[in-house]
């Protein structure tokens, strides 16, 4: 029997010239990819709104929580959005079981199980188990500065990876002159960039007071020099890629932001934060010489998702979020230039980081939702 031909009315020939251009549509949208995608942090899968840890209520300007290196007042916070105190080492009267003493940094490790902190005037990096509110690793001489193994002098900004089955620590050695990579496991030095005790800014052979090693992409790492006045983008082996001088004098922690643009605040009173392409260009900039908004020291600003900026003002005594179309800062744990101690205080608040929603600190989670995660880094 033959096969009847199938006729098309003038509506069926309008459906399937629709059907046509969504299928080419689709194949476009699913096959063009963009020459630089932004790097955001990847979120937890979920088909549902997740909530800060502990949050009742997600908050617009702060969405997730913050861990605070509390430096003056010897101890380590999550605060969430509603500004309430949710976790704290060590726990109020209670004893560290190894010696504690002002974290200057404090940031998650790969799995938000873990926090490295480098306790800079007492010359030990320390890792701290959050469900159990405990110290199970260090590195250093607590109280004892010095250059030969085993010993740290000024160390800034630890880092925790998980490459490769192995836990690794970086760490900038200040006075050293060094930025350290120590195997957790056997406690060695895997990887030293610059030479010890040699302060000349000439990376990558020499280094001239780094306080700053933030994760890059790839498995790199952005250095910033105090020495050198500006910052040192390397490669997995520890090769330059990039250089750039920076205008103002004493930067910090100098990291990227999910465009590749740099983000760094200035160690100084009143301080200044800025974002400034490779290029040299100043993209943004938040300084005030008096004044509420005015800066005293901040050692960290690093962009959120949503685009605000969240720093520390360590000389007045609080952890700041800035909006940066408005200069405005539209939240704060502290008061400012009041220290103290009681739920709201902070007393020179010298290290943060963020702790996105959904996901729960002590747990086992994922790696790679960081504000600094990129595929492959082990963070």
């Amino acid at each position: 029997m033959p096969k009847r031909r199938r006729r098309w009315s003038k509506r069926g020939k309008i459906q399937l010239l629709s059907l046509f251009v969504v299928a080419v549509g689709g194949y476009v949208l699913f096959t063009s990819r963009p020459a630089q995608a932004p790097h955001h942090p990847r979120p937890p899968h979920t088909t549902r709104t997740r909530l800060p840890w502990r949050s009742s209520r997600l908050n617009q300007v702060l969405p997730g929580d913050v861990l605070i290196a509390d430096s003056y007042n010897h101890r380590i916070l999550i605060v969430n959005a509603q500004k309430r105190i949710v976790w704290q080492f060590p726990q109020p009267g209670h004893r560290p079981n190894h010696p504690f003493a002002r974290p200057d940094d404090a940031f998650f490790g790969p799995h938000f199980d873990e926090i490295v902190t480098n306790e800079e005037d007492y010359q030990v990096v320390s890792i701290i188990n959050l469900r159990q509110r405990r110290i199970v690793w260090q590195y250093g001489h607590f109280g004892k500065a010095g250059s030969d193994h085993g010993y740290l002098d000024y160390p800034d900004d630890a880092f925790l990876y998980w490459r490769n089955g192995h836990g690794l620590i970086a760490v900038a050695d200040i006075r050293n002159d060094r930025i350290l990579t120590i195997n957790r496991a056997t406690h060695q030095i895997v990887r030293q960039y610059g030479q010890t005790r040699v302060d000349v800014a000439n990376p990558p052979v020499s280094y001239a007071a780094p306080n700053g090693d933030f994760p890059a992409p790839h498995g790199g790492m952005l250095v910033t020099q105090i020495g050198g006045q500006d910052v040192v983008r390397l490669n997995h082996q520890g090769h330059v890629l990039w250089k750039l001088r920076l205008p103002y004098f004493y930067p910090s922690d100098a990291n990227l932001t999910p465009h590749g643009n740099v983000i760094v605040a200035f160690y100084t009173n009143p301080g200044r934060i800025i974002k400034i392409s490779r290029g040299g260009k100043i993209l943004w900039q938040y300084h005030f010489a008096s004044g509420p908004r005015a800066l005293n020291k901040p050692s960290l600003a690093m962009q959120l998702p949503n685009g605000n900026i969240l720093a520390t003002d360590d000389h007045n005594d609080r952890v700041v979020v800035i909006n940066p179309k408005t200069k405005r800062i539209v939240w704060q744990y502290g008061h400012r230039g009041v220290p103290g101690k009681a739920p709201g205080y902070l007393n020179v608040p010298d290290g943060a980081d963020w702790l996105p929603a959904g996901i729960t600190p002590g747990a086992k989670n994922p790696v790679g939702h960081h504000l600094w995660s990129y595929p492959g880094n082990g963070y």
